[in-house]
C-alpha cells in the first residue's frame, strides 16, 4: 500500500488528516497452451496481454478511513483504436468504503468506552482473511473481487470478531416490486440448442456447461451437461449474506474460526424458443425464498523457533458445509488442509495436503456432496494453471492435493516452485469405457515456477511458468473426453507490475 501524504487541515492542530494516492499498472503477457482446461488435439497455444489500471485514493483521520478504488480492465486490441458509444467499458468502480471508529481506548476524545477498539466499514469492500482460502480479493484476476457489504469490527484483549452483512438487489427502480434477484454478469449472448449464437432472453440467465454458457441438447428436454461443477457462486451471486469470523492469539499460535452463510434466490428451470429455432435453457429467479448455504470450520497456524534457526510455519484447519446449495440441494461437504514449511535463512520449503470432498456415482439427486470454497483465491492453492475451483469448473468427485514447495527470498527478487499431485477425493462414473465402472482417481501433476524481482520501488517484473502432466481421468472431469486432448499441458507469462505512490518524496541527503 501507498506510503500516505500528511497534510495540516485548518488551524493548528495535534490531529493530521492524512491523504493517499496511489496507481497501479499491471500488465500480463500470456501464452496458453491447456491453461484452466486441456486443449483439444490439432488446437494452437493462445497469446495475448490483458491489463489492469487502478487509481486509488485514501483519507485517514483518528476517526474515519475513507477509500476510493476506480479501475479498468482489458485486453490488448479488445477495443478499436477509435471506438463508438455502442462499444461501451470496462471502468468500474472496485473499492468505495469508509470505516468509522466507535471505540478507542487511545483516543481519550472518545468519551465511551467498553472495549479497545470498536469500527464499522460500509461500502464496497475486499473481504481478505486467513490464507484468502475462502474469503479474499482474488487479486491474480485482473478484474478481482469484491463485495458490497457492511462489517462492525471490534478488538479486544487480543480478540478480533468481525460480523458481516450484505443483501444484494437488481435496481431501485420505481415501481420494482418484491426482492427477486439475478446475478448482474448475464452474458449479453449465449450458444442455443443448435450451436448458433443468440441475445440472451430477458429475465433468463443461461446455463454454465462447462465454461461455456448454453449447451446442445439430446432433444427438446434438458440440456446435456459435462463432468464438471462451477464454483465460487459462478453465474449466481448471492442474495445475501451473514458473516462473523472470530480469531485469537495465544504465543505463536493463532485460533481463527470462521462462520458464512449465503443465501441464493430459488428459481425455476425454463426454455425460450423452440425445435426449429433452437433452445435457449436457464433459470428464472421469480420464486420466493432462498437455498441458504452455511460454511463453518477453525483454522490454527503458528510457528516455532525463528529465522536465525530452522523456523517451523505450519497451518491445519477443517471446513464444513451444510444447509442447502444454490440449487436448492442438501449439503454435506467438509474441507481439510494442513501444512508445514521450514525457513532456514533465505530459503523456505515443506510439504501440504488439501481435501475437498466431492459426491460419488451413489450420491442421490437431491443430495450433494461437494464442497465449494466459497469467495476466496484459489489460484494461490490449487495449482497457478487454474484447472480447479475456478472458472473452468471442479470435478464432481472432490479433490486431493498433495503438494511440495520451495522458495528462496533475497532483498530484491524471489524464485519459487511448486508441485502438486492432483487426485479425486470419491470416485467419479466412467461413461466412457463399459469395462470400467469408475475412472481412476489420478488427475495427474502440475509443476509451478515463479522468478519475481523489484526493478525499483514501485515496478515488479514477474516471470512464470507452469507444466502439467495430465491423464484421460484430467480430460474427463474437465471435457468429458478422453483421448480427444493433449495431455501435456504448458502455460508462460511476463508481468509488469508499476505501483506508483504520487505522494512518495525520495529522502535527500544532508551534507553536514
Amino acid at each position: 500500500m501507498a506510503v500516505t501524504g500528511a497534510f495540516l487541515m485548518g488551524r493548528p492542530t495535534s490531529t493530521v488528516a492524512q491523504f493517499s494516492l496511489a496507481g497501479q499498472l499491471r500488465t500480463r503477457s500470456e501464452v496458453r497452451d491447456g491453461y484452466g482446461t486441456l486443449n483439444a488435439k490439432g488446437t494452437d497455444p493462445a497469446f495475448f496481454t490483458s491489463q489492469r489500471a487502478r487509481l486509488i485514493f485514501g483519507y485517514k483521520w483518528d476517526r474515519v478511513n475513507f477509500n476510493f478504488s476506480v479501475q479498468d480492465v482489458r485486453v490488448w486490441g479488445q477495443d478499436a483504436s477509435t471506438i463508438n458509444n455502442a462499444d461501451g467499458n470496462r471502468l468500474m468502480v472496485h473499492e468505495a468504503w469508509a470505516e468509522v471508529t466507535l471505540m478507542n481506548v487511545a483516543d481519550t476524545t472518545i468519551k465511551t468506552k467498553g472495549i479497545d477498539n470498536l469500527s464499522f466499514k460500509i461500502g464496497r469492500q475486499a473481504l481478505i482473511y486467513d490464507d484468502v482460502r475462502l474469503l479474499g480479493d482474488l487479486d491474480w484476476l485482473q478484474q478481482a473481487r469484491r463485495h458490497d457489504a457492511l462489517l462492525i469490527k471490534a478488538l479486544h484483549h487480543g480478540w478480533q470478531v468481525d460480523l458481516g452483512v450484505g443483501f444484494n438487489q437488481n435496481t431501485d427502480a420505481a415501481g420494482y416490486t418484491g426482492t427477486g434477484y439475478i446475478a448482474g454478469n448475464v452474458p449479453p449472448y449465449v450458444t442455443n440448442s443448435l450451436g448458433n449464437l443468440v441475445a440472451t432472453p430477458a429475465g433468463l440467465l443461461p446455463l454454465s456447461t462447462n465454461g461455456t454458457m448454453g449447451a446442445k441438447s439430446s432433444g427438446a428436454g434438458t440440456p446435456v451437461l459435462a463432468n464438471t461443477v462451477s464454483t465460487n457462486g459462478m453465474n449466481q451471486q448471492y442474495k445475501s449474506m451473514q458473516m462473523a469470523y472470530i480469531s485469537r492469539k495465544f504465543g505463536q499460535t493463532k485460533f481463527a474460526g470462521l462462520f458464512f452463510k449465503d443465501d441464493f434466490s430459488k428459481y425455476r428451470p425454463d426454455s425460450v424458443g423452440g425445435a426449429a429455432s433452437g433452445y435457449v435453457y436457464g433459470r428464472r429467479y421469480d420464486v420466493k425464498g432462498v437455498n441458504s448455504r452455511l460454511t463453518y470450520g477453525l483454522m490454527i497456524n503458528g510457528t516455532i523457533g525463528n529465522a536465525s534457526g530452522l523456523k517451523k510455519a505450519w497451518q491445519v484447519g477443517a471446513y464444513f458445509q451444510s444447509g442447502k446449495d444454490r440449487d436448492g440441494k442438501k449439503l454435506n461437504a467438509s474441507h481439510y488442509t494442513a501444512s508445514l514449511m521450514l525457513q532456514k535463512g533465505k530459503f523456505s520449503f515443506g510439504p501440504g495436503y488439501d481435501y475437498l470432498s466431492g459426491n460419488t456415482p451413489t450420491t442421490a439427486a437431491n443430495e450433494n456432496h461437494r464442497f465449494d470454497p466459497l469467495y476466496g483465491t484459489p489460484h494461490k492453492h490449487w495449482g497457478y494453471m487454474d484447472y480447479y475451483y475456478v472458472a473452468t469448473g471442479s470435478p464432481t468427485g472432490g479433490l486431493q492435493d498433495a503438494y511440495f514447495k520451495v522458495k528462496y527470498q533475497a532483498n530484491l527478487f524471489f524464485v519459487s516452485l511448486d508441485a502438486h499431485n492432483f487426485r479425486l477425493a470419491q470416485n467419479v462414473a466412467n461413461a466412457s469405457d463399459p469395462d470400467k465402472a469408475n475412472i481412476d482417481k489420478n488427475l495427474g501433476y502440475e509443476f509451478d515456477f515463479i522468478a519475481n524481482y523489484s526493478l525499483n520501488k514501485f515496478t515488479t517484473l514477474e516471470l512464470g511458468y507452469s507444466f502439467m502432466k495430465a491423464n484421460n481421468s484430467t480430460e474427463y472431469v474437465k471435457r468429458a473426453t478422453m483421448d480427444q486432448a493433449r495431455h501435456n499441458a504448458n502455460w508462460a507469462y511476463l508481468m509488469i507490475n508499476i505501483r506508483p505512490d504520487f505522494f512518495f518524496s525520495k529522502p535527500v541527503a544532508i551534507k553536514q
